[in-house]
């Protein structure tokens, strides 16, 4: 049994990801990036949702919603950059906090925005409670209107 969960999928997306990015090359934005890698993930038979909303509940209310650049037959997570710098830990950090928040056991993060592209599998670590504390930071939230 492999160490990183679904490589099989993984695999395929880091290939398709490659694929985008040998016939984009860097400097687009990300979004430009993430509807390209959606039309080749189509093209490589891989089901995907893009924009995928997740909700985070809160004592039971809804609290907020995570945006997933792409979720890969259901079992991998898919965040896009298009970053000039090499990925850190915050871009890291992202993925581990969606992951928390899924509990799915795998997640991709893919830079376009170098010279060749940049990614990484990611794990949750084995306790994930610190990251859901900080998972506020990820989630959109409307905007409450007040009563005067």
């Amino acid at each position: 049994m492999s160490a990183i969960p679904h490589p099989d999928v993984t695999y395929r997306v880091i290939g398709c990801a490659m694929s985008v990015h040998n016939r984009l090359g860097p400097g687009l934005r990300e979004g430009h990036y993430q509807r390209a890698l959606s039309v080749e993930m189509e093209s490589a038979g891989l089901a995907h949702e893009d924009e995928k909303p997740v909700e985070i509940h809160f004592d039971g209310t809804r609290v907020g919603l995570l945006y997933l650049d792409h979720l890969v037959e259901g079992t991998v997570i898919v965040e896009v950059k298009a970053l000039r710098h090499k990925l850190t830990n915050d871009e890291i950090g992202q993925v581990i906090t969606y992951l928390a928040a899924t509990g799915l056991r795998v997640g991709l993060l893919l830079n376009f925005g170098g010279k060749s592209l940049e990614y990484r599998r990611i794990l949750p670590p084995r306790k994930l409670d610190h990251w859901k504390a900080r998972i506020g930071r990820y989630f959109w939230t409307p905007q409450r209107t007040y009563n005067q």
